[in-house]
């Protein structure tokens, strides 16, 4: 059975920086896909970024620039650094591990997701 945990939410200030982290368990992690999604109070849930097996990432428009995925098959953990946070970024972040290419991803399983908080 696959597990996602995901870490490294909580409280930060506008302009400042968190970085998530997701260990995986349960599935062959280095051939499949990973993605962030985050859902805020009264918005639909947001494909925010996702790489691939091979390491190509790909992000939404409106993290572009300020937010990494990146991932480590040896420790079978993806991570998402959040830079230059502003409160528009507060929302519940959830950890995928699915199948995707260059431009599309699927979600087959989810964390059970970590709350991130911006102040102004």
């Amino acid at each position: 059975q696959v597990q996602l945990v995901e870490s490294g939410g909580g409280l930060v200030q506008a302009g400042g920086s968190l970085r998530l982290s997701c260990a995986a368990s349960g599935s062959i992690f280095s051939i499949n896909a990973m993605g962030w999604y985050r859902q805020a109070p009264g918005k639909k849930r947001e494909l925010v970024a996702h790489i691939t097996s091979g390491g190509t990432t790909n992000y939404a428009d409106s993290v572009q620039g300020r937010f990494t995925i990146s991932r480590n098959n040896a420790k079978n953990t993806v991570y998402l650094q959040m830079n230059s946070l502003s409160p528009e970024d507060t929302a519940v972040y959830y950890c995928t591990e699915g199948r995707g290419g260059s431009y599309y991803y699927r979600p087959n399983y989810w964390g059970q997701g970590t709350q991130v908080t911006v102040s102004s």
